[in-house]
Parts: structure tokens; C-alpha cells; sequence
């Protein structure tokens, strides 16, 4: 199925069925107003209008009674001019109403409420012999709204095509132009333009509509391009996974390269071996003001100590040292310049590092503050500029605003020495995209505040803050090493101290970025240490030794997976989200802890996938492909050929020759090889079916009709001590898509299911807390089992371990990189250490 953008494609049926009742019942209102104003001289046209204004009532009351999907602009009582009104078509209602306000009377704005044509649904729709001819129809629910637009067009003095400023967009605005012009008989006669918006600001929309030009048949084709190759590998490649996995399973073009991704990830995490090694560390003291150094060299070279006793002798040299003279000082000023406006890449990064969003969360609220909130005084104004965008470029205009805003803040010592424009290098003829800022700098989040959601106002604040330090001066840092040479009978140490101290803030007075796990620690993170000169001896505190294991790559979290498909150039700013919702979605991935792990069903499908078309789902050729794309939307070659040569790569793994080695890959056969017919004595063998694999006997289905399940024949059930909450039966384990569960052992009289009991009680009502599933994530939580009389939930796994502190058995079981595993009672919110591998040990300094 197509990929739809964000809100603005997922509004429902009903939105679209109002507006063309709403503009069927009200036209002959407004045709009566026009006639009237038109048969009656000018000095009585004034009392044309009140007649006209009583006529319309009936309507424009059942319009203000409820929202639709199209916004009609024009006064109900205004005659049209000459040839109609302008007909603005746009995607979304609520960008509709925001730009109704600012074009005011003699334009007609409507939303398309995003895609209106596709391929269909229950079929694959290509022509592929006729140079991959798609079809396309319009989509169940969109007919309404195709047919008011055309009436609408029909009438109109000219007709302009606003859809969003990116190749969906410029899709959309094509399908409604083919559908004003197609047939030639009932043809549009008004002139069909394209104007994009990058921004829905009053200005913005004005300077817009002064600039039409025409569609851009090569990002139509780019788009068409993506949408055939992504419904011809849906097509083609899905029934292999019925036939080697089972029944229902989907594969996407791209979304299977991502998660190859998170399952080679896992597999490196797996195959990692930790290797023990060991640190040396001195904490010293001048006044007041303590601070680390660590063993930097021994004997001129990279200490390396590899075990506890290597470590000991080294404390062992050290012993008694009450201080160490300081051998060299370095000082430095350092500059730190601020990050460049977000794009959409970075802007999903930092929510999910900053706010906790995910990135199809994060481009739905984008979407709102793009499309505009009223916003008291001003109305409804867009309050940021178009979200999709790879670009970090920043108008000059939009610069200079930042920088009175910043001026009067802040002062001119905290501006950048010129504006910042941060140019990419990207143009079109119409503006080139933007980064992703504020549309008006000056309208600080503050100020707004009390007309967002909580979630709206965060994100707007981010996208201010990030552009307004995009504007302003670099941070200066005064960095300081210090060396502390330490001579001993057998060898020479060096122990190294390094800090840094913000001399001027510059842009960190405002935004800082944020860090995760894997990221490399920021200049202002660093330690801060006290003034010292070259001869001078400090106090030494302890000498400690630590033991340290190396650790595998982190698993992927929202944020660097959006920079890894980013590096290699998998996917585009528009796709990022859906990219991770819908393997979310199909279960191939569980979001834990805020990190990917792949199911073993996600791990399955990676492993046969890659095994049948492995060009097709290679990192390198998927963005090879995003090259070519590029390269058809700049008009550098054409889309069948891209298609053809893509199609050619695809058409020579279509066999069914390999099907039982790709079972074998999806599964364990090798008992297979000992085992024989029970009705023949024939061989068992692994085949593939519309309904899944099975094992059949080599003889079937001519001379035997043997086939049991691939998995082999069906576990007895296990009995648990839970009762039924239905009937008050036994429940037995059962699993499921989403794992294990307790059922009724009288099913399927009785259909009585739990979620697996944990062990442990709920604190509120004494009930089981269980493992549960969000619906769309596939988020793992724990929740009580009386739910929704108990709504008690925590997100880490409880355990059955007693609380130190008020003795309830029950506590979350957490870690981080910084304190490790610990344990958080689940009742009191008391926590505690857990024992780990790692061990200090310390040499007191008599």
C-alpha cells in the first residue's frame, strides 16, 4: 500500500462526504445571491444582498455547525466575479482554513485530504509489458471529493494546485490535474497552476501565488517510479515469505533493508566476546576543588592491563604516594559552533533523544504547527516552516528577524558576526526547501504557549531554540591537560588530567544538544579543573583500579537508526517514519527500553529475504536506488529504464526451485533427515504452500497424502494453577503472534485469555501484573491484570526481590550505562544496587 504523509493523508471518509454535502446544499443559496446581484442595478445591489444573506442563512448555519473537509473561503453573500472564483486545492483541511484566511474573498480553497488515486488495492495494477504502465483509480471514499472538485473547477476562473512542496505532493496535484483534464469532452476549461508553499504564512502564501508555474512532470515520475518498484516488490517478494514463513507476512522494499539493519546489529551483540581490562585512575584535591586524573602512559606507551593482577602491581608501585608534582600544563581556547536548523532527519533524532518522541509522533505534531494553530490575536498561522526537507538552508530575511529577536535577549555580544545561512547547495525554480525553523522567529514559545498541546509546545520550542543558536555566537572554552610525571624503581607513569571551563557561553545560553548512549562526550561535559602551574604539587586523595569489560555496539534506538539510514542514504526525510511504524507494526521489531530488538519472526523474514534476493535488499543498491530516483526527478534519465533495469534483478529470483532451503532457513529441519513416512516409509521433505510451509512425504501428493505442520505436531497443552476469570477452569500456556499467554483449557467453548502473570502482585489491588503489548508499537509494559479497574503500569520488567527498605516483594528491574543493573521497588520507589562483575579496588594513601 502507499506510503500516506502524516496527518494530513489520514483524515476519514466522513470529513470528505460533509464537504461535498455542505457544497451541494449551500450552491443554490449562493447562485441565488449571484443572479440577484446581477439583474438589479448598482445603487440596489445593497439591498440584492440582504435578500441574498436570508437565502443563505439556512446554509451557513449548517456550516458552522460542524467542520468539514473543505473550507469555503468567499462570503456567502458576495456575488462572483467574472468567471468565477480562484479554486485553491491543498491536502488538508486544516491547511485550508489557514490559507482561506489569508487569500480572503475571490478564492475558493479545498482539501484534497491527502492522496486521491492509486494503484488498486487488490491487485498488482502494472503493466509491466507496456513499460510498467500503473493503474490507477481512485480510492474507496475520495470520489465525493473528486467530483465537488471538478464542479467547483467547472466554474472557476483559474484553478491552482497547493499540494505539499515535495514529490507526494507534486503527485497528488498531478492525479487532480488528470482528473480535471481526462476525459477531453468533460475537460476543465480554467488554467491549471502549481504553487507550493514552504511556509503558511500570510506573506509567505501572497508571494506564493504571485509565482504559479506548472507541475513538475519529473517528480511526478520519480514518485510513480518509487510507488511501481515498491508495488512490484510487495507483490512479487510477499509470497515467498507465505510459502517459507507463513501466510500474511508482507515484505517492503525498503523497510526490509532497515531491518537487516537491526538484525545484523543483534547478531554482532550476540557474537560479541567481552575482553577484560582494567583502568587506573587518582583522585586529587586542590582547596576545595577535587578533581580525576587518569594513567595515561606507561613507559612512554598506551598502558595496557589486562587483568587484576597487572593492576595490582601498578597500585603496588604507586603505593604511598601522597602527591603528585604537576609536570606540564597545556591551555587552549577551544570554539564549539552551534548545530545548523533541523531537517527532517536531525529533527527526529533530537525528539527522540530530548523529548522521548517517536518519529511518526514527531511528524504528526510537525505537521500541525506546518499547517497552522490559531494562535489567539493572529488567528490560524502555520508556525513553523515544511517539516520534509533535507536541506539546512535559512532565508535571509528569516536570519536577520532571528537576530533583533536574539539582540533584544541577549545582546549583541551573543550574535553570530554575520547571519547564518547555512546554504545546501539545493534550488528550484519556485525557493529552494528550507531547514525546518519558526516562520516567525520573534514568536517565542512562551508566548504561544497556552494555545499548543503539551506535546506541540515541546516540539515547537526545540525548532525555536535550535534556529534561534543557529544564529547566534560560538561557546568558548578554556581547555586545560595537565601531566603528572610519576618516576618509580621499575617504571615510569604518566597520569593526565583534562577539563574544560565555558569562558563564554555564546549559543549554550540557549540550546544544548542532547547525548545517548554510543554518542562522544561534549566539550561542555567535561570536568572542570582548578587553576595549577607547572612545579606545583596536589594532594592525592585514592588511587583506584577498575575492572571494565569491552562492550558490543548498542542496539539501535529511534534516533540512530534515523542517522544510520541517513549515513547510508536508505530511504528519504519523508519515509523515515514509516519506515520504523511499520516494522513496528508487523511485529518484526519489539521497542524496548527505547531500543530495536528484532523478533525472532523479524529475524526470519531478514534471513530468507536476503537469501532469495540478495541484490535487492543489499544496503548499497537500496541507496543506489534513492540516487536514481533523484536522478529522475532532476530530469537526468528516464523511469522506465531505471524500472526495466530494477525489474531484470527481481524476475531472475521469481523460481520456486530454492524453496526448501529457504524453509531450512526460516527453520530447523535438520530431524527431517532421520525421520520417515508413517503411512509410506518414505522420506520427509520440506514444501511450500499458499498457506505456509509444511513437511510432506516425497511422494505427496501423487502416491501419498502424508503432511503434518512444519513445526512438527501440536505440544499437550500445560496446565497452570491460574483459573479461568470466565468459567473458573484451568488455564493452559498457549502461544500467540506476540508470544505466550494463558488460555481456557476449555477453549473453544470458552475463549478466556490472560497475558503471562509475571510473579509478582500488583501494589495497588493485589492483583498479577502481566506483560502487555501497545497495539501499534508493539511496546513492551507491565500492567495490573485488573485493568481498567486498576490502571497500575511500569515499563521495566518487574521481579520477585524484596524491597530493602519496606520489604515488598516486587521491583522494576532497571540499568544504564552510568550505575549499571539496580532494582526500584515497585511500592515505596526505593532503590538498590545489584551486584555486577565489575570490582574497584582502592590503595589508601596513608
Amino acid at each position: 500500500m502507499p506510503t500516506k504523509k502524516a496527518a494530513t493523508k489520514t483524515a476519514g471518509k466522513g470529513a470528505a462526504k460533509s464537504a461535498s454535502a455542505s457544497a451541494a446544499k449551500k450552491a443554490p443559496a449562493k447562485k441565488a445571491a449571484a443572479r440577484t446581484a446581477a439583474a438589479v442595478p448598482a445603487p440596489a445591489k445593497k439591498a440584492a444582498r440582504k435578500t441574498a444573506r436570508k437565502a443563505a442563512a439556512p446554509a451557513t448555519a449548517r456550516k458552522s455547525a460542524r467542520k468539514v473537509a473543505a473550507v469555503e473561503v468567499e462570503e456567502e453573500v458576495e456575488p462572483n466575479t467574472a468567471g468565477g472564483t480562484s479554486l485553491v486545492i491543498v491536502e488538508s483541511p486544516a491547511k485550508a482554513k489557514t490559507i482561506g484566511k489569508y487569500l480572503g474573498r475571490g478564492y475558493t480553497v479545498r482539501a484534497t485530504v491527502g492522496h486521491v488515486r492509486d494503484l488498486p488495492a487488490k491487485k498488482l495494477g502494472i503493466d509491466i509489458d507496456k513499460g510498467f504502465a500503473p493503474e490507477y483509480v481512485t480510492i474507496e471514499g475520495k470520489e465525493d471529493i473528486l467530483t465537488d472538485l471538478k464542479k467547483i473547477a467547472k466554474g472557476a476562473r483559474e484553478i491552482f494546485i497547493a499540494t505539499d512542496p515535495d514529490r507526494e505532493g507534486e503527485a497528488i496535484g498531478w492525479h487532480v490535474e488528470q482528473y480535471f483534464t481526462q476525459p477531453k469532452r468533460h475537460a476543465v476549461s480554467a488554467p491549471i497552476r502549481r504553487v507550493m508553499f514552504h511556509e503558511i504564512t500570510k506573506d509567505a502564501v501572497q508571494r506564493s501565488m504571485a509565482k504559479p508555474m506548472d507541475i513538475d512532470n519529473k517528480k511526478v515520475e520519480a514518485q510513480q517510479a518509487r510507488r511501481v518498484l515498491d508495488r512490484l516488490v510487495g507483490y512479487k517478494a510477499s509470497p515467498v515469505l507465505w510459502k517459507t514463513v507463513k501466510k500474511g507476512l508482507s515484505a517492503g522494499r525498503v523497510q526490509t533493508v532497515a531491518l537487516r539493519l537491526i538484525v545484523e546489529r543483534e547478531r554482532e551483540i550476540r557474537a560479541f566476546t567481552p575482553v577484560e581490562y582494567w583502568s587506573i585512575a587518582a583522585d586529587l584535591q586542590k582547596g576545595q576543588q577535587p578533581f580525576a586524573a587518569k594513567l595515561h602512559q606507561v613507559d612512554g606507551k598506551k598502558p595496557e592491563i589486562p587483568n587484576g593482577a597487572e593492576a595490582e602491581r601498578i597500585l603496588a608501585d604507586l603505593k604511598g604516594r601522597k602527591e603528585f608534582e604537576v609536570t606540564e600544563v597545556k591551555r587552549r581556547e577551544r570554539r564549539k559552533n552551534p548545530a545548523a536548523p533541523f531537517t527532517t532527519s536531525t529533527l527526529q533524532q533530537e525528539a527522540a533523544k530530548k523529548l522521548g518522541f517517536g518519529s511518526k509522533r514527531t511528524m504528526r505534531l510537525a505537521q500541525d504547527l506546518y499547517e497552522g494553530i490559531d494562535v489567539g490575536v493572529d488567528g490560524a498561522t502555520g508556525l513553523i516552516t515544511y517539516m520534509r526537507t533535507d536541506s539546512t538552508r535559512v532565508s535571509e530575511d528569516a536570519a536577520n528577524a532571528a537576530r533583533e529577536s536574539l539582540r533584544a535577549q541577549f545582546g549583541n555580544e551573543f550574535l553570530a558576526a554575520q547571519p547564518q545561512l547555512y546554504p545546501s547547495g539545493k534550488a528550484n525554480a519556485q525557493d529552494a526547501h528550507e531547514g525546518v525553523r519558526p516562520t516567525d522567529p520573534a514568536r517565542r514559545p512562551e508566548a504561544i504557549q497556552k494555545f499548543l498541546t503539551a506535546d506541540q509546545f515541546k516540539l515547537y520550542q526545540l525548532i525555536w531554540q535550535r534556529f534561534m543558536a543557529s544564529q547566534m555566537a560560538p561557546a568558548v572554552f578554556d581547555t586545560t591537560t595537565v601531566d603528572f610525571a610519576i618516576p618509580t624503581q621499575g617504571r615510569a607513569y604518566l597520569f593526565r588530567a583534562t577539563g574544560s571551563v565555558v569562558k563564554f557561553q555564546g549559543f549554550l545560553a540557549l540550546y544544548r544538544e542532547a547525548r545517548e548512549e554510543g554518542d562522544s562526550k561534549a566539550l561542555e561535559d567535561e570536568q572542570a579543573l582548578p587553576f595549577l602551574e607547572q612545579g606545583e604539587r596536589v594532594p592525592v586523595k585514592a588511587i583506584t583500579s577498575t575492572q571494565h569489560f569491552t562492550e558490543p555496539p548498542p542496539r539501535f534506538s529511534e534516533a540512530s537508526l534515523v542517522k544510520e539510514l541517513e549515513r547510508l542514504g536508505i530511504g528519504r526525510p519523508s519515509t523515515y517514519a514509516s519506515i520504523i511504524s511499520v516494522l513496528a507494526e508487523r511485529r518484526y521489531v519489539l521497542l524496548e527500553q527505547r531500543r530495536f530488538f528484532p523478533t525472532a519472526l523479524g529475524e526470519t523474514v531478514e534471513k530468507v529475504m536476503v537469501k532469495k534476493f540478495p541484490d535487492l535488499f543489499d544496503v548499497n543498491f537500496t541507496a543506489k536506488m534513492e540516487l536514481e530516483l533523484d536522478k529522475i526527478a532532476d530530469g537526468e534519465t528516464g523511469w522506465v529504464a531505471v524500472l526495466d533495469e530494477e525489474w531484470s534483478k527481481i524476475k531472475k529470483n521469481l523460481h520456486d526451485e530454492d524453496l526448501p532451503a529457504l524453509i531450512g532457513e526460516a527453520y530447523d529441519l535438520s530431524a527431517l533427515a532421520s525421520e520417515q513416512c508413517p503411512d509410506c516409509g518414505g522420506k520427509l521433505v520440506a514444501k511450500g504452500g499458499f498457506f505456509g510451509p509444511f513437511v510432506a512425504c516425497e511422494h505427496h501428493p501423487k502416491a501419498c497424502k502424508y503432511t503434518r505442520p512444519i513445526k512438527g505436531e501440536k505440544k499437550p497443552a500445560e496446565l497452570t494453577s491460574y483459573l479461568c476469570q470466565e468459567c473458573g477452569a484451568p488455564m493452559v500456556v498457549r502461544h500467540g503472534r506476540s508470544g505466550d499467554f494463558l488460555g481456557c483449557s476449555k477453549f473453544p467453548k470458552c475463549r478466556g485469555t490472560r497475558s503471562m502473570p509475571t510473579g509478582v502482585k500488583c501494589p495497588k489491588d493485589g492483583g498479577e501484573i502481566a506483560e502487555r503489548r501497545s497495539k501499534k508499537r508493539g511496546k513492551a509494559f507491565y500492567g495490573c491484570e485488573n485493568y481498567p479497574n486498576c490502571d497500575f503500569v511500569v515499563w521495566d520488567k518487574p521481579v520477585a526481590e524484596t524491597c530493602p527498605e519496606c520489604g515488598y516483594v516486587g521491583a522494576e528491574a532497571k540499568a544504564n550505562k552510568t550505575r549499571g543493573s539496580f532494582r526500584k521497588c515497585i511500592k515505596c520507589g526505593n532503590e538498590w544496587d545489584v551486584h555486577t562483575p565489575e570490582d574497584v579496588e582502592v590503595a589508601e594513601v596513608a
